[in-house]
């Protein structure tokens, strides 16, 4: 399961993830992270059936978390089955299937934007949180 982790680090530089996998023993991947000097956010990727566990240990040092469930989108109506999304992506989301039709595999996404910007149809789009 995907988590997007943000975090303040004005409270000092506290190696928050790290804490959490000697804590809970769950392993994590970084799939992405953005750190500045005042605050980071992160892309992980943890088992399903640690997702609670993992989440209350985050929530109790300090940073605020939510899943990812289906974050990228494609239009069918709009996919023209190019194929720019598959060269451009980094983590081989897009592919084509036995009828060169375009699939995806959205659980492996890391939010990069690159294939919403290289298709030429704007067949697809990022799920926006309210």
């Amino acid at each position: 399961m995907k988590l997007i982790v943000t975090f303040s680090r004005k409270a000092g530089k506290k190696p928050i993830i790290a804490s959490v996998v000697r804590d809970t023993g769950v392993l994590i991947n970084v799939e992405r992270a953005i750190i500045d000097s005042s605050e980071g956010e992160a892309l992980i990727d943890i088992p399903d059936d640690q997702c609670r566990l993992v989440k209350e240990k985050l929530a109790e040092m300090g940073a605020s978390v939510r899943i990812l469930e289906d974050v990228i989108t494609l239009d069918e109506s709009e996919c023209v089955d190019c194929g720019a999304c598959i060269s451009i992506c980094p983590q081989e989301v897009f592919s084509f299937d036995e009828n060169w039709k375009l699939t995806l595999d959205a659980g492996r996404c890391v939010l990069c934007g690159r294939c919403i910007d290289a298709c030429p149809h704007q067949a697809l789009s990022q799920k926006i949180d309210t």
